[in-house]
């Protein structure tokens, strides 16, 4: 006998989400951040240099490399990146085209999660008990108001701000694994596609440097669509397995087998990350965890399931890694989706109110530092970023200010909006959360990114070096990272070389904690020893050749 599922759900509740206010919270989660920012240290930076190591020649296509070192972390997402700038250079920046094919990618992923959620919806485990005299909610109109949520649910996840705005593997990795979510939810209604999506999802990840868990995903999703009710399900499996099977063959092929097993800094690190990282998409997930529980193996909580163990999994194996948690988040926000029929009207309105304060004190926040930069006022405000930021200059920035200021005010207009209609639309809980970080991302990259861009891109360091160093000269390179490398190529416009020639190079850096010191080696001279204006431990030693 099967069990009721807890979803009680009238008609007046599943109302759909207006399209053109679902799609402005995705332009204004998606778009900033895309243009005029530097790339930032570490991997944003390091991943941009693997792909101009490609447009310039400087490396094989086979092997992209940074001052000569190769890269484990997969192929296909330099190539992205380095077809980008390739097509687009001559019309816009080559660190814009770059960015650009990344930018869709996320938009990618919020469409797919959106059909992965209408097609669990549309189950009949999923669908809400019916009532006794009618007015219950209809199939089709209840996995809109799923799907809208589920979407609204991602871009409230604060883990996916900034990674999901970089150029790394990672972002393909997760797209990927919203690629392989949508080929298991439609495979009972769209069986072509869902095929399709599925021989595409799992080798793309492989490529992409994460063949382990390409291969994870392909036995737990074979699990799951193995037990469905479901005739055309089961039928996937066979997709599943041979997905599974390319994505082995081509790690192998391509010798992109990696082992990055770490143990994390304190037992602790695992659930600190958790709790912060998938705020507030955890919470949710877990109580759609125990309201369903009768139902876990129905394919709305199994196929989202199986995503986030395998991906909470690998962060745990690779030391409490945020970058494999992130491909978490698609089915945390699939599940706390489903949450939302079982909340009670009390919770709902507690995320409402915490969503409003919380959200408001941090755009205040930074419409005050914003202003204290500008003019001074407040004093304390304005003496803490320049010490925490020493030599940054402001500079006024009109566009700036109109995109935060219609961005504030599409805030007030939205919390003025929840408060007085839609209080019985399923969705509502969570328009808030994505509203407050969509506005606060937007803020931080209109009105901060000045000064962000001054404390996290290795620009000013590299403009400390051009003073010594003349442009296309050969640097030997001693002790640097790979970041730090990049931005040596990229911004600076200098040949790296991290082999030691003799002859080979007028100059040489090394990197050094600024505490150390370190005996000048035979036949060079000091000339100065440099470091990021906002980093007070790391420095750069210039030598000049006798």
């Amino acid at each position: 006998m099967t069990t009721p599922n807890p979803a009680l759900v009238s008609q007046h509740a599943v109302r759909r989400l207006p399209r053109a206010a679902l799609l402005l919270f995705c332009a204004a989660y998606v778009l900033p951040g895309i243009f005029g920012r530097d790339p930032w240290k570490n991997a944003d930076i390091t991943a941009l240099g693997y792909m101009m190591s490609l447009v310039r020649g400087e490396a094989p296509w086979m092997t992209p490399a940074i001052a000569g070192l190769t890269t484990d972390n997969g192929l296909l997402p330099y190539w992205l990146g380095a077809w980008s700038i390739q097509a687009l250079t001559p019309w816009i920046d080559p660190l814009l085209a770059a960015r650009l094919p990344f930018g869709l990618l996320l938009a990618a992923l919020l469409v797919m999660l959106w059909y992965v959620s209408y097609h669990l919806a549309c189950t009949d485990a999923a669908q809400p008990l019916a009532f006794a005299f009618g007015g219950e909610a209809q199939p089709v109109d209840y996995a809109c108001a799923i799907a809208d949520a589920s979407v609204l649910a991602l871009i409230a996840a604060l883990g996916l701000l900034q990674l999901g705005h970089e150029i790394t593997p990672e972002l393909l990795q997760l797209a990927a694994v919203g690629l392989h979510l949508y080929g298991m939810a439609a495979s009972p209604y769209q069986r072509h596609r869902a095929a399709l999506a599925t021989l595409l999802a799992l080798p793309i990840m492989a490529l992409s440097g994460a063949p382990t868990t390409a291969v994870l995903l392909s036995l737990t999703g074979a699990l799951v669509v193995h037990r469905s009710s479901y005739a055309a399900a089961r039928q996937h499996l066979r997709w599943i397995v041979l997905s599974g099977v390319l994505s082995a063959a081509l790690a192998s092929l391509l010798d992109s087998w990696a082992w990055r097993i770490a143990a994390p800094d304190s037992r602790f690190d695992m659930l600190q990350l958790l709790v912060w990282f998938a705020w507030p998409v955890w919470p949710l997930a877990g109580w759609t965890l125990w309201r369903w529980r009768a139902h876990l193996l129905h394919r709305h909580i199994a196929v989202p399931l199986s995503t986030v163990l395998v991906a909470l999994g690998s962060s745990i194996a690779m030391g409490a890694s945020d970058r494999a948690l992130m491909l978490a988040l698609p089915g945390l926000a699939t599940l706390a989706a489903f949450a939302l029929p079982t909340l009670k009207r009390s919770v709902s309105a507690a995320i409402d109110w915490f969503s409003v304060f919380f959200f408001s004190i941090c755009a205040l926040t930074v419409w005050v530092i914003y202003a204290a930069i500008q003019t001074g006022v407040p004093a304390q405000p304005a003496a803490n970023v320049a010490r925490l930021a020493p030599e940054f200059v402001s500079h006024f920035n009109p566009l700036a200010l109109l995109a935060a200021l219609i961005g504030t005010l599409a805030w007030l207009w939205l919390v003025r909006w929840r408060t007085g209609r839609h209080r019985d639309a399923l969705w509502k809980s969570l328009v808030l959360p994505a509203g407050g970080v969509a506005l606060n991302w937007l803020l931080l990259m209109s009105l901060w990114l000045p000064v962000l861009d001054h404390a996290r891109s290795y620009r000013p360091l590299v403009a400390r070096i051009a003073r010594h160093v003349p442009v296309k000269d050969c640097i030997h390179a001693r002790n640097l990272s790979r970041a730090q490398l990049a931005a040596l190529e990229v911004l600076g416009g200098w040949q790296v070389e991290t082999t030691y020639d003799e002859r080979a190079c007028r100059w040489m850096l090394v990197s050094l904690p600024f505490a150390q010191t370190l005996d000048t080696p035979p036949g060079w001279e000091l000339v100065r020893r440099e470091r990021r204006p906002t980093d007070r431990d790391e420095s750069m030693l210039i030598y000049r050749r006798k």
